[in-house]
Order: structure tokens, then sequence, then C-alpha cells
């Protein structure tokens, strides 16, 4: 009798630990691949998709006339001036143009994965607002963990009820990818 209420006690701690983590999304390939911030991190991104084996165009500057043909929406956040002037965007141009994007993904129903793979160096004022204002328009975020030492990530997510997936270094990111598609 011992060894029954051990057996339902730990299936029931295991169905409130992943109750309380939320069953990860499953999304669609092909999938767009683009940057709120012009960091160089948007092409670390295409090539965890293609190590994950997922169909994916990277469009550093996507509008929402590059939706067209793509399930799922990849947002890279990380902002650098470097990137941004060599877009030739301003900060106020590259919110306004992911504002843009989001609102386009949204009436046609592409849900957003975010990334954050530059750890901790790519998080800044710029990076952190973009964080603040496109984080909350996913579903789910895959977060190298040094870019969360002080839970913005964790605490957005938590509030949003976003999945959040974190990994320690951003290679460790092809996993949760490739499990969060849909084959």
């Amino acid at each position: 009798m011992r060894k029954n209420g051990l057996i339902v006690l730990s299936l029931m701690i295991a169905a409130a630990l992943l109750s309380a983590q939320g069953p990860a999304p499953a999304f669609d390939p092909p999938l767009l691949i683009t940057s709120a911030g012009q960091s160089a991190d948007v092409s670390l991104a295409s090539t965890l998709a293609r190590k994950a084996e997922l169909a994916a165009t990277l469009s550093k500057a996507a509008t929402g006339q590059d939706l067209a043909g793509h399930k799922t929406l990849v947002l890279v956040l990380g902002a650098s001036m470097k990137g941004l002037g060599a877009a030739g965007f301003d900060t106020n141009k590259e919110k306004d143009r992911v504002r843009g994007l989001l609102a386009e993904a949204k009436s046609r129903n592409i849900p957003v994965l975010c990334l954050h793979l530059g750890g901790e160096q790519r998080r800044g004022e710029l990076t952190d607002d973009m964080i603040r204002e496109f984080l909350p328009s996913a579903k789910m975020a895959i977060v190298v963990a040094s870019g969360d030492k002080d839970g913005l990530f964790t605490r957005l997510c938590r509030e949003k009820n976003i999945v959040l997936k974190t990994v320690d270094k951003t290679l460790d990111a092809v996993e949760p990818l490739r499990a969060a598609f849909r084959k």
C-alpha cells in the first residue's frame, strides 16, 4: 500500500511540475528569422536553425511582407549601435519596423519565438527596452542564461505566461529550438 502511495505522489509531483512550466508550444516551419536591434546574434540564430534542421529564412530587417510563406517568426533580441548604423536605422526606426512586423504576424496568426543569444554582454539599456517591449509578443523564449542574471526574462515570461528555456551557451540552444517545432 505504501509503495502505491509513493507512486501516486510521484506522479502528482511530476504533473504539477509540468503544469507549472507549461507545455512547450509547438511551432511550425518554415520560420522567418529577424533581428530586434540589429545585433550580429541574428546570424547565430540562422546557424542554430540550420543545425536544428529547420527550414528558415534570414532577413535582418524583415517587414510584414517578408512573412509570406512563413509559419513562425523568430525575433532575435539584442541591440547593437554599430549594427543599427550599418543597417541605416536609428533606434526609433528599428522599433517601428519591429512593431509593424509583430502587428502583421499577429494579424496572420503567426506565432513568435524570441531568442536572446548574446548573454550578459548583449544586455544594456537599448536591448532591455526592446526585451520589455517585444518579448510579450512571444509564445516562447530561448535565452542564454547569463543574459538573464538579473531575472528580466524570467519575470516577464512569468508575468506574460511565456514558456522560457534557458541554456548555458549559444550552441546549447539547438536542442530546445528543434524541440519547439513540429516536424
